[in-house]
């Protein structure tokens, strides 16, 4: 699959979790929209979206959404996603992210599993529930493991279950992976492993595998397997918000 068509499928998705009429521009730039139920964010937070050279923001109020506007005038569409940037001109509270977001086609695939003894476990696997209680909470919620619709696709090192990923079913036929190794573990090409299995499953039921990466180990696996990094996510939470608009 071309890049131009991931990018394509990759803004639709987006574009559908908006959740109010909302398009990326074909010239680049940032189309800034009010959106209370939108899906970029957690409620009354802001969210942005970039993919490629355009950018989508869902904002809970219409003031949130004018100070974001005014925001954008003074910012490029990468430095939109840059919390540091963000925080100069905006009353930024708090932040989720960035993420980068990466996507594959199958023509883009690269295969790491044959051969290592991947398995197919349901995600409540007692297996599967040790290696999440010994990752802790903070990292499971990190990776997403416990959200999956897929089977989990784990490697053993013994009885003991020490690497899991899977993927939950987006809209759009969006398939979101995640994937978890256990503290130990870690730095044995576990992620790829399991992670190539969950994407191999993806592709062959014809969803569009989607890497959501924050720190550098993830981003490593994800363009090891042959994903295309084409944007970025961060949701904020404003400050100074009027007392009518925070009802």
């Amino acid at each position: 699959m071309a890049d131009d068509l991931l990018l394509v499928r990759a803004r639709e998705l987006w574009v559908e979790l908006a959740d109010t009429p909302v398009e990326f521009c074909p010239s680049g730039g940032a189309m800034v929209v009010v959106a209370p139920r939108s899906r970029l964010s957690p409620p009354s937070w802001t969210g942005i979206v970039r993919i490629g050279d355009a950018a989508i923001v869902t904002a809970p109020s219409g003031w949130s959404a004018g100070m974001v506007v005014d925001a954008a005038r003074k910012l490029t569409h990468e430095e939109l996603v840059d919390i540091a940037r963000l925080r100069a001109v905006l009353p930024v509270l708090d932040a989720l992210g960035p993420a980068s977001l990466f996507y594959l086609g199958r023509d883009g695939f690269l295969p790491a599993h044959e051969g290592t003894g991947v398995e197919e476990l349901p995600i409540g696997d007692g297996g599967v529930a040790a290696l999440l209680a010994l990752a802790g909470e903070e990292e499971v919620g990190e990776s997403g493991l416990e959200d999956i619709s897929s089977p989990a696709f784990c490697l053993r090192r013994g009885d003991e279950v020490v690497a899991a990923a899977g993927y939950r079913s987006w809209p759009r036929s969006v398939a979101h992976l995640s994937v978890l190794v256990a503290p130990h573990c870690r730095g044995r090409r576990l992620a790829r492993a399991v992670a190539s299995a969950a994407v191999a499953h993806a592709l062959d039921a014809r969803l569009l595998p989607q890497w959501r990466a924050r720190l550098h180990p993830s981003r490593r696996v994800a363009v090891a397997l042959g994903f295309r990094e084409l944007g970025a996510q961060l949701s904020i939470r404003l400050g100074g918000v009027p007392v009518d608009q925070g009802r």
